[in-house]
């Protein structure tokens, strides 16, 4: 009789620091169902996501400082 036996299960190693998934999904502007569907796939590894978004060209989003809204018509 044949058996069918289910795939193994590989730990993957953390590379870089993990990113918790409001933290990925903020710095890349990401809905909540879409950052945990990634967060979930490829782990909390923040080389691994920042990788992943690179190919996808998903850009960080900028936090850093609020436009003026007198300066967006310039």
């Amino acid at each position: 009789m044949t058996q069918i036996r289910e795939p193994e299960r590989r730990s993957r190693i953390l590379r870089g620091r993990p990113y918790s998934l409001d933290e990925f999904a903020s710095k890349y502007g990401l809905g909540g169902e879409q950052a945990e569907r990634l967060f979930t796939r490829f782990g909390p590894s923040s080389i691994e996501l920042d990788l992943l978004m690179a190919a996808k060209r998903g850009l960080p989003v900028r936090q850093e400082r609020a436009v003026p809204q007198d300066r967006i018509a310039e």
